[in-house]
């Protein structure tokens, strides 16, 4: 295995994990800030009070006597999703396509009763997937019906869009699709594949999975240069407004492409991970240090669309 010099990594302008931790997270993300992002719920909120679209939220279990009244509640919904409010790493997350007969069906067609919904729920509310292990609350939520953009292109999952936002400028984007090998989640360490984005465009400008470039989906063998995310400027625009809600200063947005409903966030993270340098084969240095010089100088405006645009026509690919 091939290791690069420090020295090498610094000159492709690619942030480590010790830059990130000291300067972007502890200088620009206040801690007091964290408990908006960290719980989904607080989130959630945040994000519908500055009337910012996002999945609807279909209920909250916040105790175990509340489960055995959720059967007759679910019954309305053909689909949706169960996921803990302080769950990370898709850890915990239950999707149901399809319900019937007190049958709930997964994306990879397997069918539980409710006797195994509940014991998730339960495992939910005592922790199990939480930050620290600490009891939680199960939030379910309609289940997105995603842009046909993305068919083939994913395993089961639905496909998310990570863009990362400094300073209230969205500077790196990429797309992560799920795999059999990432059991349906768009988790990169978990083997989903991560694609790259011009963020100008929302093309495709490279793949990785596990850190190494691939050209082609593991399962569906389709060709990841052909990916072209649509409603592109609204998605980096939503990002931008994320972070003027919440305030962080070095954030990840999360965004789903709804079929209807177009881009909805569906997570914020106040630590967001590196490996968006990887699937973008560039790193971030070179886009803060232009974002810093933006705001060093006057001719700049804290209005969302207009940093999102400036984003778009500053970080295009050559």
């Amino acid at each position: 295995m091939r290791l690069a010099a420090p020295w090498s990594l610094r000159r492709a302008g690619i942030v480590g994990m010790n830059r990130r931790n000291v300067e972007l997270i502890a200088q620009n993300n206040p801690r007091v800030l964290f408990p908006l992002v960290d719980d989904k719920l607080k989130t959630k909120a945040l994000v519908l009070a500055e009337k910012l679209a996002a999945p609807k939220l279909l209920g909250v279990v916040r105790q175990t006597g509340q489960i055995r009244e959720l059967q007759a509640f679910l019954k309305p919904f053909e689909s949706f999703v169960i996921k803990p409010a302080q769950g990370s790493g898709g850890k915990g997350i239950l999707v149901i396509t399809e319900q019937r007969d007190g049958v709930y069906v997964k994306p990879s067609g397997a069918e539980i009763g409710f006797d195994e919904v509940a014991r998730h729920i339960n495992n939910t509310l005592s922790g199990l997937f939480s930050l620290g292990g600490k009891n939680d609350v199960a939030m379910i939520e309609a289940m997105i019906d995603f842009d046909p953009v993305f068919d083939g292109f994913s395993f089961e999952g639905v496909p998310d869009i990570r863009v990362i936002v400094y300073k209230g400028v969205p500077i790196m984007a990429m797309t992560r699709l799920s795999t059999a090998a990432s059991d349906g989640k768009a988790n990169l360490h978990q083997g989903a594949v991560g694609v790259g984005l011009d963020i100008a465009t929302g093309r495709s400008n490279r793949a990785v999975q596990y850190n190494r470039p691939v050209l082609l989906h593991p399962d569906t063998e389709a060709d990841l240069a052909q990916i072209a995310v649509p409603r592109w400027e609204e998605i980096i625009q939503l990002s931008a407004q994320c972070q003027k809600a919440v305030g962080l200063g070095y954030m990840g947005v999360d965004v789903v492409l709804d079929r209807q409903s177009g881009p909805q966030v569906l997570e914020l993270n106040a630590r967001p991970g590196l490996a968006i340098q990887v699937a973008n084969g560039q790193g971030m240095q070179p886009r803060i240090a232009a974002v810093e010089a933006l705001l060093a100088g006057n001719d700049v405006s804290p209005d969302p669309k207009w940093r999102a645009e400036w984003a778009m026509n500053t970080f295009k690919a050559a």
